[in-house]
């Protein structure tokens, strides 16, 4: 991933969103010739040159200070992740080295799966690789544990798999959404090989991939709602939460839970009382390391 021009696109998308109305700037007769935000108007929104904001913009500037990001993230109206990315980007060349170790997945956290085996849950890494899954996941997904490890990733899944255009209520949204965790680790981990790898691929197979990617939209994993269709048990409709477990900054913790008393709670009833085999307890550090 190119740095400078990572840090040009993302600017400049985010520069195209604001009206100067919006901004509270007067007008001044100028005609526009692209929407937004002129440079010299983004700079002095941000409190920052012109001169500067330019050299920012073509990812020529020294590391800003953390007070030019807040002016930034002020002026470009950013959320908390468009800012976490921002600042990824603007990070010093060569601070932020690939992952290398393989992850994997403790004994109670697999233990934790099997407790939560009435709803889907499941555990993404880096990537969104899929590190474990509990049999409710499977079954309303697909089984990642019978796909080779490489092919464990939930965004390979949305933007790759058939069936899963056909399973999920609302694929755009999600597939956009899943796109837009990926853009946010691309910033995190700029020299990550195997992720460099899976947008290749994306990019490459997906119509839709690199119109998304292009939008330079970012998100973080946090909460919301799912809607899946099963080919057995019909539409099922989900809360879901992620949450960080403590020991691994790059896992998270997600659960798919559907309202008390509803057809979904009971659809999920019929779906795990027909696959009722028990699991044998993890032994300790199992699960495949991606």
């Amino acid at each position: 991933m190119d740095r400078s021009s990572e840090i040009a696109d993302f600017l400049r998308n985010r520069r195209a969103r604001v009206s100067p109305e919006s901004a509270g700037l007067p007008a001044d007769g100028r005609v526009r010739r692209v929407p937004g935000l002129r440079r010299e108007e983004a700079a002095r929104l941000a409190g920052v040159s012109t001169e500067y904001y330019t050299r920012l913009e073509q990812g020529r500037a020294a590391h800003p200070s953390p007070e030019v990001v807040d002016g930034l993230t002020r002026a470009l109206r950013l959320d908390a992740a468009e800012r976490e990315h921002l600042t990824n980007l603007l990070a010093r060349p060569g601070g932020r080295r690939a992952p290398v170790a393989p992850q994997r997945v403790r004994q109670g956290l697999h233990l934790m799966l099997r407790t939560l085996d009435h709803v889907p849950a499941f555990i993404l890494g880096r990537r969104t690789d899929v590190l474990a899954s509990n049999r409710l996941a499977r079954a309303v997904l697909t089984d990642f544990e019978a796909l080779p490890v490489p092919q464990r990733n939930l965004a390979r899944y949305f933007l790759l798999d058939p069936e899963a255009r056909e399973r999920t209520g609302d694929w755009e949204q999600i597939a956009c959404e899943t796109v837009a965790m990926l853009r946010l680790e691309a910033g995190r981990c700029p020299q990550d090989r195997r992720l460099a790898g899976l947008i290749g691929e994306l990019t490459l197979k997906s119509p839709e991939f690199s119109r998304w990617w292009n939008d330079h939209h970012v998100q973080r994993r946090t909460h919301g709602s799912k809607h899946y269709r099963h080919p057995l048990v019909g539409d099922l409709h989900f809360s879901y939460e992620s949450l960080q477990p403590p020991g691994d900054d790059n896992q998270t913790l997600c659960v798919y839970i559907p309202a008390p008393g509803t057809a979904t709670a009971e659809s999920l009833r019929i779906l795990s009382s027909w696959d009722a085999a028990p699991l044998e307890p993890p032994q300790a550090g199992a699960g495949p390391g991606i």
